[in-house]
């Protein structure tokens, strides 16, 4: 327990933002999948991943949700950047 003359502290509390974070991303990365029925994110299509988008810029600009809508997509572009330029 704190001492009255103890001021508030949180050690490691970045170890909770991550934690935190990676519950977002998983659970986005998730509903996205199965409400697109696709294994993976790189199986989407380029409309299907426009939609996603259009869903996270309509959200409130102050949600945490943001995090895994924008981790989504950014793993598809990189990964279709990728299959598009390898030839």
């Amino acid at each position: 327990m704190a001492n009255e003359n103890d001021s508030f502290t949180w050690p490691r509390i970045h170890k909770w933002e991550e934690n935190i974070e990676r519950e977002i991303i998983h659970s986005v990365w998730e509903y996205i999948c199965e409400f697109y029925d696709v294994e993976e994110i790189i199986d989407l299509t380029l409309e299907q991943i426009q939609e996603v988008e259009a869903f996270k810029d309509n959200l409130n600009k102050y949600s945490i949700m943001h995090w895994g809508f924008s981790n989504v997509i950014n793993h598809w572009e990189n990964e279709n950047w990728e299959t598009e330029y390898d030839d």
